[in-house]
């Protein structure tokens, strides 16, 4: 078959991403029924205004999966852990996912620090780079520091990996206080694995 005559895989569906989720029981240390997974409008309103650099809105958008065409947000939480995390999985038409996640690329070159508004009221984010794992076809990891959130607390500090894996973009953020956040790089790499898969299949 010519290239021409290829087919493109249509893109994932809702339900296909929330069931490549993890369900209760595969995800070590999560607090009983700890890690619900529901679909997401990629439309979906803005929960605040747009931020003050065009730019980091730009990766805000892409993080939440708003130019996708299915979206599955599952959160994570775990025993003996405030914080939490959580996984945004957005599938894109055949082409789509390369092109938003060079415009990803290209904002975070854009991105070191925006002012909005939060849960709390204004706030002002630092956001630092960190060298990405070597997983799925391509991916960024950087550190959001919010200074001040949590309330006399110490600053919140997320790691967020952005992770490209055929026609589908996963971000994986973990969210801490007063101290730096990994998200555990298994579920990290299982995640990867099936949304590979099941664009195999």
């Amino acid at each position: 078959m010519t290239d021409s005559a290829r087919v493109a895989p249509p893109a994932l569906t809702a339900a296909q991403l929330k069931a490549l989720a993890f369900a209760d029981g595969e995800v070590p240390h999560a607090l009983k029924a700890g890690v619900p997974v529901e679909e997401a409008d990629p439309h979906r309103k803005r929960r605040f205004p747009p931020v003050s650099v065009p730019a980091c809105q730009t990766m805000l958008d892409i993080r939440a999966g708003r130019r996708a065409a299915a979206v599955a947000v599952q959160t994570f939480n775990w025993k003996d852990d405030l914080w939490g995390g959580e996984s945004t999985l957005a599938a894109y038409e055949d082409g789509d996912a390369r092109q938003v996640f060079a415009e990803l690329r290209q904002s975070l070159d854009s991105c070191d620090a925006y002012e909005g508004e939060g849960w709390t009221g204004k706030i002002k984010v630092s956001v630092e780079r960190e060298h990405p794992p070597r997983i799925g076809d391509e991916a960024v990891r950087f550190h959001e520091t919010v200074a001040g959130e949590s309330g006399g607390l110490g600053d919140n500090m997320d790691q967020v990996t952005v992770v490209r894996t055929g026609n589908t973009i996963a971000t994986f953020t973990k969210m801490n206080v007063g101290a730096r956040a990994t998200f555990p790089a298994d579920l990290i790499q299982r995640q990867t694995e099936r949304l590979r898969a099941a664009q195999r299949s």
